[in-house]
């Protein structure tokens, strides 16, 4: 039938999100007080719809489902759906899916914009080399998301406990902790993923002719920055020994960049978006280019000066402030100001 199409699943997952996030309403109005299921279980049917919409587009192009905006952004949201789904089989982060399903929501509403998602052009067959790069990029957007995601959880935590708030003792969230602990791992997944999956990409397009043409395009430019900017927040975090606020803060802070930036990068990329201008073919053109690109990382090494600044003085070490210890319910009352 016409009505069981890829896009149309993929409206009933982004519905079945939002219906997940009206319901995350009531749970942040409780105060995160009870182990509640029924949002867990509303991810899931959105994720089963999600994934047939995957499946559905991947088979009709017989390759992975990344050939254009709409699909590497649905392919992203799938991949925090799927990796808060192993996470919140402990049900202490199951409250993780209230704070990710308005992200989950904003982001698919975004992606199902018609001019996201042209027909297919008659561009030629994607080799496996390809279509796994384009897998683990979006993987990596994935677990950066819901780290993101963990370090809101991470401040609100925090809020509750500055303000001597009683739903920071009654709520079932995780301790600050092992919050900081999760935001930790799966950023450094997240960069994993992302090590390897550039590192496919440049092998991939080292068997391109004509590499030279494509050393100025802003998607690689921008790629490296973003590895740069994830780097740098995991080296202040390891190598420093740093976390807590700051730590979180750049977590979400980054993956903000990572989305207000994503598109457009695409966009203005000749090598990952085909309606954009075609790379230059012949030799003086890709001489022409190599001069401009030039120029283009002049200006792009200040933009990642001044990214690892951001990022250095967010994580900047204080030797006054030890590390974070588990505290008892005693030292917890005598710390915070709770009385008995």
């Amino acid at each position: 039938m016409a009505w069981f199409r890829d896009r149309n699943f993929a409206v009933l997952a982004v519905a079945v999100y939002g219906l997940s996030m009206i319901y995350s309403v009531f749970l942040w109005r409780k105060g995160f007080r009870q182990d509640n299921r029924v949002n867990y279980l509303l991810l899931l049917a959105g994720f089963c719809f999600h994934t047939t919409a995957m499946i559905k587009r991947g088979f009709s192009l017989n390759q992975c489902p990344v050939t254009n905006l709409y699909e590497a952004t649905m392919f992203a949201t799938w991949s925090i759906v799927a990796l808060y789904l192993v996470v919140g089989l402990w049900s202490r982060m199951r409250f993780l899916g209230a704070f990710a399903s308005p992200l989950l929501f904003g982001i698919g509403v975004f992606a199902l914009m018609p001019s996201l998602d042209p027909p297919p052009g008659a561009g030629g067959a994607t080799n496996v080399a390809t279509s796994l790069h384009a897998a683990l990029m979006s993987l990596a957007y994935g677990a950066f998301g819901l780290s993101s995601v963990a370090a809101l959880m991470y401040l609100t935590q925090e809020h509750n406990l500055k303000f001597h708030k009683l739903q920071a003792i009654f709520s079932m969230l995780p301790s600050i902790q092992r919050l900081e602990a999760i935001v930790g791992r799966l950023l450094f997944a997240g960069f994993i993923l992302l090590t390897i999956g550039l590192s496919l990409g440049a092998y991939d397009l080292a068997r391109i002719n004509g590499t030279r043409a494509y050393r100025g395009d802003p998607k690689i430019l921008w790629s490296a920055l973003v590895w740069l900017l994830y780097f740098g927040l995991l080296m202040m975090r390891w190598k420093f020994s740093q976390g807590g606020r700051r730590f979180a803060i750049g977590a979400i802070g980054s993956f903000v960049f990572v989305l207000l930036t994503f598109w457009g990068s695409n966009l203005l990329s000749p090598l990952h978006n085909p309606s954009a201008p075609s790379a230059p073919k012949d030799s003086s053109q890709a001489a022409a280019l190599s001069s401009e690109s030039s120029s283009l990382s002049s200006s792009s090494s200040s933009s990642l000066s001044s990214s690892i600044w951001f990022i250095v003085e967010i994580c900047k070490v204080s030797p006054l402030q030890p590390p974070c210890r588990a505290v008892t319910s005693s030292r917890f009352r005598q710390q915070f100001g709770f009385r008995s």
